[in-house]
This record gives structure tokens, sequence and C-alpha cells, in this order.
């Protein structure tokens, strides 16, 4: 095994081993420039230094991680693309011999047999899990907190959340703690953590990522997604973990048309697709991104009709979470936190003709949607509603002065997408010195992902669209 260094010779200069990215560090593991074991070893002592004050992690598994790591090391070839990189996996999903609390103190002590299938093809593919990342209990809620471990603290200020519910994830990349983490996004969650704390995201198309033990096979509400700092990264990730699963009828047949965009890119952008409510400094900024866009793309202001999407979302989100944790409410409701309290009670009442009213008005959106791409490469929208707030308001309910019907319709900007089922890349936006972090989704038809992360990478390189750390 190579002698333990903080830093290697990189591109020309020296770099430390936590700055960078997840390809570069599987290149620089294959290479012998520095071994796996070195890469484990940096990464532990980034979160031994920071995580205390951000607590993006419930778990770290160092023992675990050195002995995965030191199997890479004695290999006599790569394993895979991921190849002795370290990562984190959010702790909703499930990792064989490693705590998965799910964010709730009714699984304080919970250790699953087996890995989720989305883990076993990160393993697979040579990557090293240091630990499980921080969510608001069962992944819902606005702050990254729980009965266990939080606030996770945003790295640009640990005084303001770092969004939920992949918070965890998001500050662990953002702080150089992994060069890339899992998440999950059900209404926004791996996107608004991302536009809060300045690094990428690939929300991908539903079953492109298989999930073979959901329970409702054709609910696509929510998806694996991951973190970390530049396009290369998300794509190598979800090259290993894509494929079908004949459990998930979802990753069945995905239909694609990914063909590379012709000539100058034709994008429609919107900073509220007509109806989600949206903070106005946001809208200010997003302005002033798109004029950023108009130098390398032909940019139109315009939305797909999403006519009643708020009702629809909430309708079929508090089914889901009323079906899926309705028996906890009632036999254990005094452990649960407030905000899953009130989201198992808001489906609590639904009627069968409610949620058929509600696939309807889908429908109706998700033909819009197919209807704006006819003349369009990408759909181009806001990350966030807001911007980061200090971790003790525990939800939005007010946006510039006007009241919230529900605490998730904050989520609306993001939620579109997940009602629809498009693929979305998010990706930082350049910005002031002083300015907060603010993202951007970059929105395809289904099946396209090749298509986003071509795209991005050319806003990286050309525009600036690129993770610059917080001065920790």
């Amino acid at each position: 095994m190579l002698a333990f260094r903080r830093e290697v010779w990189h591109c020309g200069a020296m770099t430390s081993i936590c700055e960078l990215s997840a390809t570069n560090l599987a290149r620089a593991i294959a290479r012998c420039e520095l071994s796996s074991r070195d890469a484990v070893e940096a990464h532990l002592a980034r979160i031994a230094d920071r995580d205390p004050e951000l607590a993006a992690f419930v778990t770290v598994d160092a023992e675990s991680a050195r002995r995965a790591a030191d199997i890479c090391d004695g290999a006599s070839a790569p394993i895979g693309p991921l190849h002795g990189v370290p990562i984190a996996i959010k702790d909703l999903t499930d990792t064989a011999g490693l705590a998965t609390t799910y964010g709730s103190v009714l699984f304080r002590d919970h250790v699953p047999a087996e890995d989720d299938l989305v883990v076993a093809r990160l393993r697979r593919a040579g990557a090293i899990i240091l630990g499980k990342t921080n969510t608001p209990e069962f992944g819902f809620g606005a702050v990254c907190t729980n009965k266990l471990c939080g606030p996770t603290r945003n790295p640009f200020d640990p005084a303001l959340t770092s969004g939920g519910s992949s918070g965890g994830s998001a500050v662990a990349v953002a702080a150089g703690m992994v060069p890339l983490a899992h998440g999950t996004d059900f209404g926004g969650s791996v996107r608004t953590p991302a536009s809060f704390c300045d690094v990428a995201s690939i929300r991908p198309t539903p079953g492109r990522i298989p999930s073979p033990r959901r329970r409702l096979g054709w609910d696509m509400l929510a998806t694996h997604g991951f973190l970390a700092r530049d396009v290369d990264d998300l794509e190598r990730t979800l090259s290993v973990c894509g494929g079908g699963d004949a459990s998930d009828p979802l990753s069945i047949g995905l239909a694609s048309d990914d063909r590379p965009t012709a000539g100058r890119p034709r994008i429609v952008v919107t900073p509220d697709f007509g109806f989600a409510p949206v903070a106005r400094a946001v809208r200010a900024r997003f302005a002033g991104t798109c004029e950023l866009l108009a130098r390398v793309t032909d940019v139109v202001p315009s939305s797909p009709d999403c006519g009643g999407a708020i009702e629809t979302f909430r309708t079929l989100r508090a089914a889901h979470i009323a079906s899926s944790y309705g028996e906890l409410l009632r036999s254990r409701r005094e452990e649960l936190t407030p905000t899953v309290i009130w989201n198992i009670e808001a489906g609590a009442n639904l009627s069968a003709q409610d949620c058929l009213n509600a696939e309807r008005r889908r429908t109706a959106i998700y033909r819009s949607f197919r209807e704006l791409f006819s003349r369009a490469d990408f759909l181009i929208a806001p990350a966030a509603s807001v911007f980061p707030w200090r971790n003790e308001v525990s939800n939005v309910t007010v946006i510039d002065g006007t009241a919230l019907e529900t605490p998730i319709d904050y989520l609306a900007v993001t939620f579109i997408v997940s009602l629809v089922g498009f693929p979305v890349l998010t990706l930082p936006a350049p910005r002031g010195e002083n300015e907060l972090p603010f993202g951007i989704q970059i929105i395809a038809p289904p099946g396209c992902e090749s298509r986003l992360f071509a795209f991005g990478r050319s806003l990286e390189n050309e525009l600036g669209f690129s993770h610059r750390g917080p001065p920790l």
C-alpha cells in the first residue's frame, strides 16, 4: 500500500485528495498515483474535522471502509468505474450490516441484512461506503433534522438549513467529506439541497435506477438520485446503477430518444411553471441566470400547462404516505415527529375518486410537457423557490409575505417535475462573492439523461455553472 498522503500531483498542481472528483479519484487510484486506503483515510479525516459542526452523517463506518479499501488495493485490476472511491448513502436506503435508521428513533437499532439494489450496484462498481447521511424522519421535512441527528447545517453558513431531505448528502459533498453521495427525491429532495449547497444533482427518469422492493411497483413519484461536484461524476455513477430489473415494472422497456442536441440548443425557461410560489429574490437571480444562458442557447420564456398541479401532487403524495406509514401513526404516534404526523394525516380521508381525479390531471400535465418538448431541447427553472433559511424554522409557511396553504407548497417548483417523471439535472449557477448558492433545474424528456449530461458539461465549461467550495 502506498504511504498515506493528503495531497497528490494532479493536473500539474498539488491538489488535496478531498478536492478531487470521484472520476479523477478513480483514475488516480487506477494509475497507482494513490491508494484507495489513502482516499478513505483522507476523507475520514475530513469528516472528523468538519462533521461535528455540520452534522451531515448519522453513522460513519470507518473500519468497514478501511477493510473495503484494502480489498480494492489488493485487487489485480480495478473492480469497476468507482474503484476505491469513498461515497455516502442517504439513511433512507438499506445497507447490509450498516445501521439504517430512516431518520427515526423507531429504527435506531435497525441493521438490514441486505443492500438495496442501488447500494449493491455501487459496491460492485468498486465504491466504498463511508457512512450514512442525515435525513428528516422518513424523508419528510424541510429541514434536515430528526430525533437522532441534526440539524444538518449549510457549509456556506452553518446558521442556515441544508434543505430536505437529502441535506446530509449535499453537505457531505459540498464540504469535501465525500466526492459523491446517494440521495432520494420525492418532491425535490436532491434538487433543493443541491441548490442550497452549490452542488450538482441528478434525478433520473423513474425506473432508470430500479427499485425492486418498492411496494407500489408503478409509483414514479420517488426515485434514487446522486449529488456530486461535477457532471462527469453524476454520469459515471448513473451508468453503474442504471439498468432494468424484472421486479421493477418501471425499469422494463424504458422509452428513450436520447439523441445529442443538434446545433444551438433551444431552451424554454420559466421561473414558476405558471403556478408555483417563488420568492422575488429567486426570480431576480433566475432572470440574471437566463441572461447568461442566452449567450450559448436560444432562450424562450414559456411553460407547459400545469393547471391543477398543486392539488394533484398534494393528493397523490398524501395517499402514498398514508398507505406507507398509516399503521405507524396508529401504533407509535407519540414517537413520530410532528412533520411526519401531519404528512400521514393529510391522506387519511382521501377517496378512490380523489386519487383518480388527480391521476387524470397528472396525465394532462404530462402531455403538456411532452408538447413543449416538440419545440425545445430543454426546459429550465429554478431548483428551489427560496434561499436557505435558518435552521430553527422548521417549515416554509410564507413567501414574500404571502402565506402558503400547506408546508409542502414551497416545493411546487420542483414537485411538478416529479409529478410527470421527467429527468432533471441540477447545476449551481455562477454567483457573486457574497451571494448564497442558487441552482437551476435542467429538464429533458424521459430517458434522455445523456443529453442532459452533455448540455450540463457545456454549461460547466463555457459559462461556469460549477461548484465553488465553501470557505470552511
